[in-house]
């Protein structure tokens, strides 16, 4: 539970320190519970990102929050970049075809 209120936190400052003084916030939707929460955003200039959390094995030793979402963003480039995700008890797994893949051991 801790966790995800620091998280939401965290979340709420990055969100709200300017990174482009001209963008303007198209959508923003959130939604916060005791055992996750679910956020979505858009920007003008071309960013989204969208996240979903569930806190598993509640009142356990095992209890941990897994995530799922994505966010893409236009580079200096003019691409688009897309990087979906999933963070849990193993860790940060980000997966955009821009991304290199490991080779298999």
């Amino acid at each position: 539970m801790k966790f995800v209120i620091v998280f939401v936190a965290l979340f709420a400052v990055a969100f709200a320190a300017p990174a482009d003084s001209d963008a303007q916030v198209l959508r923003f939707d959130s939604d916060v519970q005791p055992d996750g929460f679910k956020y979505a955003y858009e920007t003008s200039n071309g960013i989204s990102e969208n996240a979903d959390a569930v806190l598993n094995n509640i009142g356990s030793e095992n209890e941990a929050i897994a995530v799922r979402g994505s966010y893409s963003f236009v580079a200096d480039d003019g691409q688009t970049y897309t990087v979906n995700y999933i963070a849990d008890e193993n860790g940060f797994q980000p997966q955009g075809a821009h991304l290199p893949v490991a080779p298999e051991a």
